[in-house]
This record gives structure tokens, C-alpha cells and sequence, in this order.
């Protein structure tokens, strides 16, 4: 079946979304204005472009997407950033999406989807939006998370000691004299 979008990372999709996303809401609900200190260098709605970046293009890790910011002119010029000196880092974006939270990205993701209804009530066509967000992430878990400790499958012994009780023996070491070597001893001769 052919799309009738461009194709996924292009200037052209890149063009056809950008109308589309709400900077006025973003930046109002998630302002980025320390209380005190400089002022940031970049808007919510920029790192959240960034995080969209991520997930049109065919780069998918935030090193990698910096990486290549500096090349695409394009990229960044959806993500409304002034040039290619100024970028933000990895630990940016990652405190940013920790700082957004999923409470933070549904509710941009509803604010998209309303829109999105509204366009789609006045269609003469049935419409069916599949939302996946809290669908659980298909992976094996943590690579660094520690294992669980094994249970035990028999009972502990109900009248074992868990701490044994001293022997009754002297442990010390005593200095004691001690002499060693030989007397001369008279040797018969034959």
C-alpha cells in the first residue's frame, strides 16, 4: 500500500508536521525558567521537538541525533535551534523527559489527538486512532538490575543456633620457653 506521507526522516515530513505541534501549550504547562540562575538556553517545546526528532528520523539514540545535528540543517531548523554551535547534550533531554514524565507526554498526546478527532469528525470515512502509550515495552528487563535472591525451599531448622557459642578451650597462645639443640656427648672410639 502507498503512503500518501513522505518518507520517514525527510524535509518534506518534516514540513508537513511542524504546523502541527503545539509550542504555545508545551511551553506554557512546562515552562523552563529556573528560580534562580541564567536563563535556559532552550524552550520545552524545543526539547520536546528534539525528542520527536528522535523518533522521525532514522537516528533513534540522543547521542547519535547530536551528534548529527550538526549536519542536518533541516533537523534543526524543526527544532526552531539557532545554529549549529549552540546544541544541548544528553544529560539535557534526559532530564527533560524525566522532568516531563509520562503524566507530561499523554497529555501533549491528547492534545495532539483532540485536534486530530475534531479534523476527523467532519470526514465521511470511519476512523479508528490506535493510542499504544500504555502498552508495556517489549524488552527482558534491566541489564544492569541485580538478580533476586533465591528462596529457600526447606524450612531453617527450628532448633538451630544461629550463632554457636564458644568452645570451651583456651584459643590464646602462650609464650612458653623453650630450648633446643644438644649437649656434647662423649663418643666411644673403637
Amino acid at each position: 500500500m502507498d503512503s500518501l506521507l513522505p518518507a520517514t526522516g525527510t524535509a518534506a515530513l518534516l514540513d508537513l508536521l511542524d504546523p502541527h505541534i503545539p509550542d504555545d501549550f508545551i511551553n506554557t504547562h512546562w515552562p523552563r525558567r529556573p528560580m534562580r540562575g541564567p536563563r535556559p538556553k532552550f524552550s520545552s517545546a524545543q526539547l520536546w521537538r528534539l525528542h520527536l526528532l528522535a523518533l522521525l528520523t532514522p537516528v533513534h539514540a540522543f547521542n547519535l541525533l547530536l551528534a548529527s545535528l550538526s549536519e542536518q540543517r533541516r533537523w534543526r531548523a524543526f527544532a526552531h535551534l539557532a545554529n549549529q554551535r549552540e546544541l544541548p547534550d544528553v544529560r539535557m533531554l534526559h532530564e527533560y523527559r524525566h522532568d516531563l514524565g509520562v503524566g507530561g507526554l499523554r497529555r501533549i498526546n491528547d492534545f495532539l489527538r483532540n485536534d486530530l478527532i475534531e479534523q476527523a469528525s467532519g470526514w465521511d470515512q470511519t476512523v479508528a486512532l490506535i493510542d499504544a502509550t500504555d502498552l508495556p515495552a517489549a524488552c527482558r528487563g534491566f541489564k544492569k538490575k541485580k538478580p533476586a535472591p533465591i528462596p529457600l525451599i526447606a524450612p531453617l531448622w527450628a532448633d538451630a543456633r544461629l550463632k554457636p557459642d564458644k568452645a570451651n578451650a583456651l584459643s590464646a597462645i602462650r609464650n612458653t620457653l623453650c630450648a633446643c639443640g644438644g649437649g656434647r656427648t662423649v663418643t666411644a672410639c673403637c
